[in-house]
């Protein structure tokens, strides 16, 4: 048997495994969209009848659009500025040299690993010391240290496989290092960016424990539904917009790790080529 034909032959046990694994890590999160067409205050089988009235009282809530146009402020802003600082970070790591790179990396990443209700307890207890009040401001931090790691990530496939003569090629027509970051590198890295705004946009958006310890009296989409999971008649409401939210996020990663991971294979089948 070739190299070839073995690589391409299916791996039953992993893919049984693969399915078994998806099965126990999603199957739990779509009965949240199933429940919330059910016309009763419960969560139970079976369903009494099919209704959309839950959704209808979403949007008459004033709460609710004014803590999504809280969620949405700070999701913006945090994509933004991760992103603008992910791009000067991927490129950093990439194509210079520095001493002590490794570690430096290292620690961008941890939020990455490390739990965060560290981070919020260390961030809350930060900004009691410096006097500054919990507002949307201090979530915005918060979650920028959460998504920038996130933006790095996806953005140094895309400077490691960026031909860097093209730059050079640039500087040699007379162009400073400014315009040659401006109209080459930018718009060759462009579906990475695209997908970082898109991915640090959604982990904002939908992140909770920073927010709880590091929001004010202006509540971001996810503290909404905490808040309201206290009232038990508002639970079939809450399951009706945790189904949007789901939906809506999982939409726009999946466009993000589509757009980035379409980028790179045309990159790889140009460099091939």
């Amino acid at each position: 048997m070739s190299v070839e034909s073995y690589i391409r032959k299916p791996n039953r046990p992993l893919q049984l495994y693969a399915a078994i694994f998806l099965i126990t890590l999603y199957l739990p999160v779509l009965f949240l969209p199933l429940f919330s067409f059910n016309d009763s205050l419960y969560v139970r089988f079976p369903l009494e009848s099919f209704t959309v009235r839950w959704y209808v009282e979403l949007f008459a809530r004033d709460a609710v659009w004014n803590a999504l146009w809280n969620s949405v402020r700070v999701g913006v802003a945090v994509a933004l500025v991760s992103t603008t600082m992910g791009i000067f970070a991927a490129k950093a790591i990439t194509r210079y040299r520095m001493p002590g790179k490794g570690p430096v990396v290292t620690f961008i990443m941890l939020p990455l690993v490390v739990p965060l209700i560290i981070f919020g307890v260390a961030l809350l207890v930060l900004m009691s010391q410096l006097g500054v009040p919990l507002s949307l401001y201090t979530v915005a931090i918060g979650h920028m240290i959460v998504c920038l790691p996130f933006s790095i990530a996806v953005l140094i496939p895309r400077f490691e496989g960026f031909d860097a003569s093209i730059e050079e090629a640039s500087a040699d027509l007379g162009e400073n290092a400014w315009w040659t970051f401006w109209r080459v590198t930018l718009p060759m890295v462009g579906p990475g960016v695209l997908a970082s705004l898109m991915l640090t946009f959604t982990v904002s958006f939908d992140e909770f424990i920073l927010a709880f310890f590091l929001s004010g009296t202006q509540p971001t989409l996810p503290m909404y539904i905490w808040g309201q999971l206290r009232f038990p008649q508002e639970f079939p409401s809450v399951l009706a917009l945790s189904s949007i939210i789901i939906v809506v996020s999982f939409v726009i990663v999946f466009l993000g790790q589509w757009i980035n991971r379409g980028a790179i294979s045309a990159s790889t089948s140009g460099d091939a080529s």
